[in-house]
């Protein structure tokens, strides 16, 4: 069967599935390639995994219940290599194209469900987020994704990044079908409204540098009455610096105790920036790890106080529209961290996070994120609702 390897690793006819009669009943689901599907294999983007594992037996009980409420499966979509990247380009398999604006990065490392999504595939992307693999390419891609509190859904016949930070999440075009899939997914007992009638926002604001919210982002704001009398929660010029330096130590610390034995008996191929980044993992002691969970417990403590008397806290998703193709590998190394800084304080904290596509910045897809305290997924997801309506989303 031809299809774009670029954004589907398998597309077509599943023999082992069953469509259900649910809530997701006439739904397409894309799914990540590294979440187990019996009788499939899972690359996780890259070739040297696939052949060093077996096709596996079982299915994710996330995939199940997707399916078990109706939800069509069309294909497994491609990832970066390992989900190790937030840019969405695969040496082996190629990039696939940003559907809103191809001259752009489409953001990884949920790719190819991402980009599935935006072009019309599929209506469900389920993909995974660690240091902003749903959030990155939802916003560059101009669509509704979450990921969720960590540890609240399984992560059972998935292949792991980081244990310590891995979540789910899930990509679609509308507020709606986001909410659907939360049905789903999501513990039947968590609040599905915030518990205050007056919605109590608070709004990320650094002291010496105002370029955190652009002129769209600040007139966006202005525009949503759900959103009138934040609190502004002042951060040091270096918070982010710190919390974007803290987030990847731990990260790094926790892919290499996952993956550090099969890359050095496998010596897979990587892209030349994940090589590095693999690299760079198997130098952090355990000096370094005990100095992150210190700095960790710090910047968590940081992250508490901003709630106090507040339900949610509103920041951009990524600094801007997403980066060019082509751009300089020093720019993009800066522009990573930047972008983790912002992307840091739900996987530190294990908090739920989601995207809204309500701008555009150099004509491409930008937009805001709500954060929640842990467990307040589906009021952020009723939340997505009442702000966006018809207002934004399904841009395809």
């Amino acid at each position: 069967m031809s299809f774009d390897q670029r954004v589907f690793a398998w597309r077509g006819h599943y023999p082992n599935s069953r469509i259900g009669s649910g809530s997701l009943s006439g739904l397409r689901l894309g799914v990540k390639d590294l979440f187990h599907i019996a009788g499939l294999p899972t690359a996780a983007g890259n070739p040297d995994w696939l052949a060093s594992h077996p096709v596996p037996e079982q299915t994710s009980p996330v995939v199940s219940q997707l399916l078990d409420a109706g939800a069509e499966l069309i294909g497994k979509t491609q990832t970066d290599e390992l989900a190790y990247s937030l840019n969405g380009l695969n040496i082996h398999y190629g990039a696939p194209i940003n559907p809103r604006d191809p001259e752009r990065l489409p953001g990884g490392s949920s790719s190819g469900s991402a980009v599935a999504v935006a072009a019309g595939d599929i209506d469900i992307g389920l993909g995974t987020d660690t240091g902003g693999s749903i959030r990155v390419p939802a916003s560059y891609n101009g669509l509704f994704g979450i990921r969720t509190s960590h540890g609240l859904i399984s992560s059972e016949q998935m292949v792991p990044l980081a244990p310590l930070f891995d979540t789910v999440g899930w990509l679609t075009r509308d507020a709606k079908t986001l909410a659907q899939v939360g049905e789903v997914l999501l513990p039947d007992d968590l609040p599905r409204q915030f518990e205050h009638k007056s919605l109590r926002i608070a709004l990320l604001l650094p002291l010496q540098n105002g370029a955190l919210w652009t002129p769209a982002h600040q007139a966006w704001l202005k525009q949503q009455p759900l959103l009138h009398g934040f609190k502004p929660v002042l951060l040091n010029s270096d918070w982010l610096i710190r919390a974007s330096q803290c987030f990847r130590t731990l990260q790094g610390r926790s892919i290499w105790q996952t993956h550090g034995d099969w890359i050095a008996q496998h010596k897979p191929t990587f892209a030349s920036d994940i090589h590095a980044r693999f690299q760079w993992c198997a130098t952090l002691t355990d000096a370094d790890q005990a100095a992150a969970e210190a700095e960790r417990e710090l910047l968590r403590a940081d992250i508490e106080s901003w709630f106090t008397d507040v339900d949610l806290i509103l920041l951009p998703t990524t600094p801007g529209a997403a980066p060019l193709l082509g751009a300089a590998p020093h720019w993009m190394e800066t522009y990573r961290s930047q972008l983790m800084g912002l992307t840091a304080p739900a996987g530190l904290a294990g908090l739920p996070q989601i995207h809204l596509p309500v701008l555009t910045d150099e004509g491409a897809p930008c937009g805001v994120s709500l954060l929640g305290k842990r467990g307040n997924d589906k009021a952020l997801l009723q939340l997505a609702i009442d702000l966006c309506g018809h207002a934004c989303g399904d841009q395809s």
